[in-house]
């Protein structure tokens, strides 16, 4: 659908939950940010162009907001329609956006070692089943700007979820487009039900991020996974999103006072799971993501203290 004048939003299933890709076009070419997972493009996205009689040949960019799969995994299969396209992500990404095993591995895998947490081998068999990667023509670090000819969107720079994650902002729209870079209390279903945690990753990049896009006072925020958010919903958003952030503080510095051993990050998790979200257990313990993030920003603080017990890192209050 049309939000704006040249500013579409396109949904794609994915699983329970959908996926949004964002078209912005003007009279000298569009811009793609993000093509869903690889079923994305001909399911839904080339479908949607068709409708709208876009000519694939005025697609100048391919944008990868970050690289995880449901963001980039269509980009094999819009290179093959549209090969004129160049495609970009953001610097500290590009090697996980090229690359389906060095994501699984990187990204996906992280916790494996350390903290004996991954995902079922049935995940990863979907997540390489449905990925498809081109090579990076160009990297981006934030402030680039593109001309759309009735309109220029810059490139912003908007880690916290990922190191190299990037968001839009098209002034002339007062819009922001920032895919998964800000989320909530919970990630929903496509019916607005808790699907599991808010996997924001480095805290202290992600409130720097929340801070620097509430600044803008965007009239439209969009993201991948939820709803259109519209004026004082913005702010609303942003708020929630920061909170979020204390609150999981609050609760695992309670948690590991009244611990008389260090806790690894698991056992942590599933004492405090019940206060964090009403995710089943399974989704719950993807609460690694971000309570990993707090309690590397306490440790750095000197508040916690990281041992190891059986070959995993545990953490305790100093």
């Amino acid at each position: 659908m049309q939000l704006r004048p040249g500013l579409h939003r396109i949904e794609a299933p994915l699983g329970e939950r959908f996926i949004a890709m964002h078209l912005f076009e003007g009279p000298e070419g569009a811009l793609l940010f993000d093509t869903g997972i690889a079923e994305s493009v001909p399911g839904t996205l080339l479908p949607y162009l068709d409708a709208i009689g876009f000519d694939l040949a005025r697609l100048r960019w391919v944008v990868s907001s970050h690289c995880d799969f449901d963001h980039t995994g269509g980009n094999a299969a819009l290179a093959a329609v549209a090969p004129h396209a160049e495609f970009l992500a953001g610097r500290a990404d590009v090697a996980m956006t090229e690359d389906v095993e060095v994501l699984i591995r990187g990204r996906y895998g992280e916790f494996a070692e350390p903290d004996g947490f991954d995902d079922p081998p049935e995940t990863t068999a979907f997540v390489r089943a449905s990925t498809g990667l081109v090579p990076v023509a160009r990297a981006l670090d934030g402030g680039e700007v593109f001309d759309l000819g009735d309109r220029r969107v810059t490139v912003l720079a908007v880690p916290g979820h990922s190191p190299g994650h990037l968001a839009l902002w098209d002034e002339r729209n007062a819009a922001l487009v920032i895919s998964d870079a800000v989320l909530g209390e919970t990630v929903p279903t496509a019916d607005g039900a808790p699907a599991f945690p808010p996997t924001y990753r480095d805290t202290a990049d992600y409130v720097r991020t929340i801070d620097a896009l509430a600044a803008l006072d965007a009239e439209l925020l969009l993201t991948a996974h939820y709803p259109v958010y519209e004026g004082a919903a913005v702010a609303e958003f942003l708020e929630t999103s920061l909170a979020y952030t204390d609150r999981i503080d609050e609760v695992v510095s309670a948690e590991l006072r009244a611990a008389r051993t260090g806790l690894t990050t698991l056992e942590l998790i599933r004492r405090v799971a019940g206060a964090l979200g009403p995710w089943e257990p399974s989704a719950a313990d993807y609460l690694i993501f971000p309570v990993t993030g707090n309690l590397e920003r306490l440790a750095a603080a000197g508040r916690v203290a990281v041992g190891a017990r059986d070959g995993l890192r545990t953490w305790a209050w100093t």
